[in-house]
């Protein structure tokens, strides 16, 4: 009797243990992403569709400061969906931009935003997305084919239109100063010719400032192409400078911020600051000069302002119709306003900060 007792309260013991450890009980495990992310999981498999999923903000430069301005409008977005965000910085780097693209899929992303460094690998990240079945947006510069075609819905900046209000501000500028008739008077745009969203800026510039100062002389505007950097942007510009000696008057403008602040700082080494006269694109660099040096501190003297909180929580909201089987338009762009030390607190609010 004893015998039996006992293997009947063995078993009952063990029956107790083993409703303690059920599934129902037991904690969700969590991996960590190769992002550094942790992400829960039930049962073994990653939480499927329809509960938290996670969004890749995948951009180009991510240090730079349009990009982490648009990445927390991003961040922002998706966090209002109930959804993680993720940013990463490809750091310029084709081979890091892969690697995030593969750790996005590999993590099971719901959708990623993303600037891609290198467009002519546009064809081979669609198609590792549409293998995977998740969708992707681009921001900034597209996701297209060799001949310039979409193949992505894209948002941005209205470019050309953008760089023609450029292009008429320091044509106003010009003709209100008799700068046309001033031989040490010269035009230099800071252009980024290998990438296409960027080409529309500079074209918009240097169209509009021809049209509405007939008079200025072709052979004083000069171009100074560069990565969009600030660093490349100085060396271009500084190369332009040194070659031509002539000129003491410098009016610029370019396809990025970080490109025109570039030429700035080359002009303040050269001395050539005093006269000079920057047209900005973005803004976000120039408040920093107007709010750090004032009107008067920085021959930085405007800027078409356009919001990267506009592109970034628009890229994400463009994302989550596709992932709704919604169609949504190829390109959405978004347009701009000049600033100035005069007015740009008032037009830009808390970005001006």
């Amino acid at each position: 009797m004893k015998k039996t007792a006992a293997i009947i309260l063995a078993a009952a013991m063990a029956m107790g243990l083993t409703a303690c450890s059920g599934f129902d009980d037991e904690k969700p495990a969590e991996t960590t992403t190769a992002a550094g992310t942790a992400e829960t999981t039930t049962g073994g498999t990653q939480t499927e569709a329809g509960a938290k999923g996670v969004v890749y903000g995948i951009y180009k430069a991510g240090d730079q400061t349009w990009f982490i301005d648009e990445g927390a409008a991003a961040q922002k977005a998706v966090e209002e969906k109930g959804d993680e965000f993720i940013y990463v910085d490809a750091k310029m780097n084709p081979e890091e931009y892969l690697k995030a693209i593969d750790n996005a899929i590999a993590n099971k992303a719901k959708g990623i935003v993303t600037c891609i460094p290198d467009q002519t690998m546009s064809q081979a990240v669609v198609d590792k997305c549409k293998e995977a079945g998740i969708p992707i947006v681009s921001a900034d510069d597209a996701l297209q084919t060799e001949a310039g075609e979409k193949i992505a819905p894209w948002v941005g900046i209205n470019a050309y239109v953008i760089g023609q209000a450029n292009g008429q501000w320091l044509a106003d500028y010009a003709n209100k100063n008799n700068l046309a008739e001033d031989p040490e008077c010269g035009l230099m745009i800071l252009t980024m010719d290998t990438v296409s969203s960027c080409v529309p800026r500079a074209e918009g510039e240097l169209d509009k400032f021809t049209e509405a100062c007939p008079d200025f002389p072709k052979e004083r505007i000069y171009k100074a192409d560069h990565d969009g950097t600030t660093d490349k942007g100085n060396v271009a510009a500084t190369s332009v400078i040194t070659a031509h000696p002539e000129i003491k008057k410098w009016l610029v403008t370019g396809a990025n911020e970080e490109g025109t602040i570039g030429a700035v700082r080359a002009l303040e080494s050269a001395g050539l600051d005093a006269d000079a006269i920057a047209v900005g694109l973005g803004a976000y660099m120039a408040k920093d000069e107007w709010n750090n040096k004032g009107a008067d501190g920085t021959c930085m003297k405007a800027a078409a302002y356009f919001s990267s909180d506009s592109v970034g929580a628009g890229s994400v909201n463009v994302l989550y119709d596709v992932i709704s089987g919604k169609e949504v338009p190829i390109e959405t762009a978004v347009d701009a306003v000049i600033v100035t030390p005069e007015n740009y607190k008032e037009v830009m609010g808390k970005a001006a900060e």
